[in-house]
């Protein structure tokens, strides 16, 4: 059984949308976020001034994610996202409309610190692959005693579980790890795994794999995908064309196919069936089926939903 969480949410200002702190019980690392029209009220807030990591975060319609991000550090981050929102466009950061500030509560982070944080942050949002990092590569971590290693893996650990839930998933890995069978333990991911699915296309003799985990529907590497040659604007098939720009998807030895060369998250079974097909009128929830048994992923879905308890009456 996975260990549950607790996350502390404030909204400073009352309305969703606002400015916000996030928490999490015997943690001492915290989360201050805003969209750029409340960035005035971030940088009054004294945890702005710290030594921290700060995240910004814009719409990218060009790349799979939609998402376009910067990561940075500084001893006093209020006065780097202030240069950041007077330079505007002549730093080529003026992207951005939202901000995420990461410190600590007792005031311990030092300029190591979060020159190791940032680093460790670009390298894991790198092979996310969730948006475009105009951070082109991580620099080098910053040499730190073993235990301050041990303090900040654990920094990280914590901040991958709050960002997603303020709706920021750059860190989310899309890797897959398959259990062994026989394996005594599981780890928290594990545990809210699915059973395997496979969408076949028997006329082509092609199988793709699937799973899904923490609530993410993930293709996984090595998936056969349907040669496609339209060109059309259709939204799948525009995701499709991005994917295979970006060398997710790509040709199969004997050009008569494609497949997936990593791990790919998609927003729903049917977006991934569609990929996977071709076709824009796929419907994931008929397509998947869980492997050895032929259970649509929507049966497999209601299954739960059928052995829970009936809603009282009233």
């Amino acid at each position: 059984m996975s260990i549950g969480k607790s996350v502390r949410l404030f909204l400073a200002e009352g309305t969703p949308g606002g400015l916000l702190t996030a928490e999490i019980m015997n943690w001492t690392g915290h989360v201050l976020a805003a969209p750029r029209s409340d960035l005035a009220g971030l940088l009054k807030r004294p945890e702005s001034s710290r030594t921290g990591i700060y995240i910004l975060i814009g719409d990218d319609p060009e790349s799979v994610g939609g998402v376009l991000a910067y990561i940075g550090e500084a001893d006093d981050i209020s006065r780097r996202l202030y240069q950041h929102a007077r330079v505007e466009a002549s730093n080529g950061k003026d992207f951005w409309d939202r901000a995420i500030v990461l410190t600590s509560k007792d005031s311990n982070l030092t300029k190591a610190h979060a020159r190791y944080l940032e680093s460790r942050f670009i390298t894991l949002a790198l092979r996310a692959k969730r948006a475009r990092l105009l951070n082109a590569t991580a620099p080098p971590p910053s040499p730190l005693p073993e235990a301050d290693v041990s303090d900040m893996e654990h920094f990280i650990a914590e901040a991958k579980i709050v960002l997603p839930v303020l709706g920021v998933n750059l860190f989310r890995s899309a890797s897959i790890a398959l259990e062994t069978p026989g394996a005594e333990s599981m780890t928290a991911t594990s545990s809210h795994r699915s059973p395997l699915f496979t969408l076949q296309n028997r006329r082509e003799a092609l199988t793709s794999t699937a799973v899904e985990v923490d609530g993410e529907f993930t293709v996984l590497s090595g998936s056969a995908a349907r040669l496609v040659r339209s060109s059309g604007e259709d939204g799948y098939l525009r995701l499709r064309k991005l994917l295979e720009q970006d060398g997710t998807i790509v040709p199969s030895e004997d050009g008569a196919s494609m497949y997936f060369a990593r791990d790919q998250v998609f927003a729903s079974p049917s977006a991934a069936a569609a990929v996977v097909s071709g076709r824009s009128t796929s419907n994931g929830r008929t397509d998947w089926k869980v492997q050895d048994t032929g259970i649509s992923y929507g049966s497999w879905q209601n299954e739960g939903v059928d052995l829970a308890p009936e809603s009282p009456a009233f």
